[in-house]
Parts: structure tokens; sequence; C-alpha cells
């Protein structure tokens, strides 16, 4: 490789690349030997190394920031997950507060309806949403857990009989899959 105190041209962007015509010199009577030749073949060599050295790293930069932008798309929608399925059994639980309440309307049972909804909405603002199926939806094993399958009269295989607990989604990825019973009742 040559010295760059040697050869002003390396440091200089604007300094255009020209091409050595080896024939052309030979036909003006510079005729190199075989050595240089050699020398001239070998730096050429070189340099389509280098230009596809230069390529490749090139490319696998490009490849590099495209995962890092989609690791941190990912890091964004996804990152709470964790704490999004810690949160899931306090949903549940005041669900079952409020289902134990009945058509009790005091002060303690608003508090729950109000801490619900505040919860539901905290879920709703982060893109976690419910997989909340009814009885008679077709089971879904993408979005639904079957607990238990029991024969039950006027249902098809495969519908939903009962549903003991409601599922969530973060977005488009499943956190909870809702938990049912399906009918084994053939058709």
């Amino acid at each position: 490789m040559a010295d760059p105190q040697e050869n002003p041209f390396l440091d200089d962007p604007e300094a255009e690349e020209e091409e050595f015509d080896l024939d052309a010199a030979m036909e003006e009577g510079d005729g190199p030997t075989d050595h240089a030749r050699a020398n001239v073949d070998a730096i050429v060599a070189e340099r389509d190394e280098m230009r596809d050295r230069l390529m490749r790293a090139l490319a696998e930069a490009e490849n590099v920031r495209k995962r890092a932008a989609r690791d941190r798309v990912e890091a964004e929608q996804y990152g709470g997950s964790k704490l999004a399925r810690d949160l899931l059994p306090v949903y549940d639980n005041l669900a079952r507060a409020l289902e134990a309440a009945g058509d009790a309307k005091d002060g303690i049972v608003e508090g729950i309806e109000l801490t619900m909804k505040e919860l539901v909405g905290v879920f709703a603002k982060h893109g976690i949403t419910l997989v909340a199926p009814q009885i008679g939806d077709r089971f879904d094993p993408q979005e639904h857990q079957a607990m238990f399958e029991a024969p039950l009269p006027d249902t098809k295989a495969g519908d939903i009989i009962q549903v003991a607990a409601v599922g969530f989604k973060l977005h488009d990825r499943l956190l909870r899959p809702a938990q049912v019973g399906v009918s084994s009742t053939p058709a």
C-alpha cells in the first residue's frame, strides 16, 4: 500500500481515479517490463479486493442500522410486557370483586368500578387490549386456551361454552390467552 505522504491524491476527495491502460502504454512505446506489469496487476487486484471489502462493510453497516431501528421499535412497543403481565391479576381481582358485589351500589363498589375503569384506561393507553370471547363464539387456539371440554346439547364442537378468564394482547402479541370451556358435542 502506498504511503499517503508519497501520493498527494490519496487525501484529495476530488481527485479523479485514473485508470492505467497498460495496452495503450505498450503501443506508445512506453512498454513496461514484466515486473512493472506484475506490479500493476497486483495493484489492480488489491484495489478490487479493497472495493469488494468496502462494499461488504457498507452493506453490513446498513443491515446493522436497520436491525437497530427494528429493535428500537420493538422495545418501545413490547418493553413493558413483563409489567403488563404482572398487572393482569389486578384486573382479575377487581373483576371478581365487582362480580361478588352483584347489584349493590355502595361507595366501595363505586370505588372498585372507578379503579377498574382507570386500570382499563391505562391498559388502552399502552396498547393493551382485552381478548373477551362470548359464549357461542368459535374457539381460536391463537387467542384462547381451552381449560376443559364438555358435551353440551344445542352446541357444536369447538363452540365456547364458558369464559373462565379474559385474555389480553399487547399491540399484536398475546400476553395471556382467554381461558375458556369448549363444547365437545359432535356435529
